[in-house]
């Protein structure tokens, strides 16, 4: 009996972080932040195929997710401008206001324009949709990071990664089901409500207390200041140029092989159905199962192992696709490799994106994580845009994801000789040590 109620209690004590208000912040910003990417993404896609338009220019719209990997360019601005009048509610809750308006606007633009009128101005639109989505992204990570007490920088990243795949899914499948009862603009029209949980978060929890303003915004100097500062404040810290190594490397392997599953299942005879049952259906679920566990790793073990144990087991995921292409045609063997792959992914979208959180000081938490965030991928995106195609071509899917799997070792050992060498604590942000004495990890 005692057994049982020590489990009871055991299983409690896991769930129990989740329901804390900051957790449950993070879960509404998420469901905020997936929806611009949803409505430039897949929905866009269909939308276009549906009229018409060429294929070619259809797969040239995916130009406008470039934008999410530039908008540390202007990140700098959330954190060293003051919003005019409604700025008194605090830096981050102004501008999560504006930015969450804007995606309002951008989206309600997209949805008035008719890709058969003008393709141009459609264009312009997912642009703009890109650059509303990349700045509410933005505000929504430098919130989320705040309002965190460094212990529930775990739990807070599940959360956010829930409410993000959550929000793109159920923004994305409402499109589909609008648009076949009253048309694509209403569609849109409808799907601009999403915007509305993070706003609306913003004006319940207030502003983050542990924000701290980085300068008094008053002249050039101050201006130069919010541009160069959180980068120069980055690279005095020890060891700052091998986490940056890290961050550049750590994905590769993952990046090249998850973009690259979907023509694996198409040479391996996958039907539609069976995509979408395996990789799709089981994939969400499995993901949502990742995404608790590492938040539970996280909460358990403290950042530096729960990162590397993410790690390990997102390597060994790509090889159970160089598994399943040896093996051959098998949905039992393709089920297990994409529930794997992404029970794997969401236990590292958890511990790798608070271990990005925890590196951000908090004057400059914006301009850090959009900088963070937009080199982990930007490398593997890169290679796989180029490199991809031709290097399945010319040694088969096994070899290719036999070499996809050593591409994550090097970040694997990087990251182990950066705790070997106390240079993950030496490097992390006032994000991971300010707030009620908790301790980095």
């Amino acid at each position: 009996m005692t057994e049982v109620m020590q489990g009871r209690r055991s299983w409690v004590d896991a769930v129990k972080p989740y329901a804390e208000k900051a957790p449950l912040a993070a879960f509404f910003l998420g469901v905020s932040s997936g929806f611009p990417f949803a409505m430039i993404g897949a929905t866009l896609t269909t939308r276009l195929a549906q009229d018409g338009i060429d294929k070619k220019a259809v797969t040239a719209f995916t130009l406008a997710f470039l934008v999410y990997n530039l908008k540390w360019i202007w990140a700098w601005i959330v954190d060293g401008v003051r919003v005019p009048i409604i700025g008194r509610l605090g830096q981050r809750v102004s501008w999560l206001l504006i930015a969450g308006a804007l995606s309002i606007l951008a989206v309600v633009n997209l949805a008035l324009v008719d890709p058969t009128t003008s393709l141009l101005q459609t264009a312009y639109a997912a642009i703009l949709v890109g650059v509303a989505g990349a700045t509410y992204d933005i505000v929504i990570d430098a919130y989320r990071i705040e309002i965190l007490e460094p212990r529930q920088l775990g739990i807070g990243s599940g959360m956010s990664q829930y409410g993000w795949r959550i929000g793109s899914v159920a923004a994305g499948s409402l499109a589909l089901v609008l648009a076949a009862r009253i048309g694509w603009h209403g569609a849109y029209l409808a799907c601009a409500v999403f915007a509305l949980p993070a706003m609306l978060t913003g004006l319940i929890v207030g502003e983050p207390t542990r924000h701290r303003e980085a300068v008094s915004r008053r002249g050039l100097g101050e201006v130069w200041q919010s541009i160069a500062g959180p980068l120069a404040e980055f690279f005095r810290r020890r060891g700052a140029f091998l986490v940056l190594l890290f961050i550049l490397l750590h994905k590769i392997g993952d990046t090249l092989a998850n973009l690259t599953f979907r023509l694996l299942f198409d040479d391996m005879g996958y039907s539609n159905d069976e995509i979408a049952i395996y990789d799709v259906g089981m994939g969400f679920w499995a993901y949502l199962v990742g995404i608790f566990i590492g938040g539970i790793l996280y909460a358990r073990l403290g950042m530096k192992r729960s990162v590397l144990i993410s790690l390990v087991l997102m390597c060994v995921s790509n090889f159970s696709f160089a598994a399943l292409a040896a093996l051959g045609k098998s949905n039992w063997g393709m089920a297990g490799a994409i529930g794997f792959e992404n029970f794997a992914s969401g236990i590292g979208g958890v511990t790798v994106v608070a271990y990005f959180s925890a590196l951000c000081d908090l004057r400059f938490t914006a301009s850090q994580y959009a900088l963070i965030s937009a080199a982990a991928s930007i490398v593997g995106r890169f290679l796989t845009g180029t490199t991809a195609g031709a290097l399945i071509e010319r040694f088969g899917y096994v070899d290719f994801y036999l070499l996809t799997t050593g591409l994550a070792v090097p970040g694997i050992l990087l990251f182990w000789l950066m705790m070997r060498a106390g240079l993950i604590d030496a490097s992390v942000g006032t994000a991971a040590t300010a707030g009620k004495d908790q301790p980095a990890a």
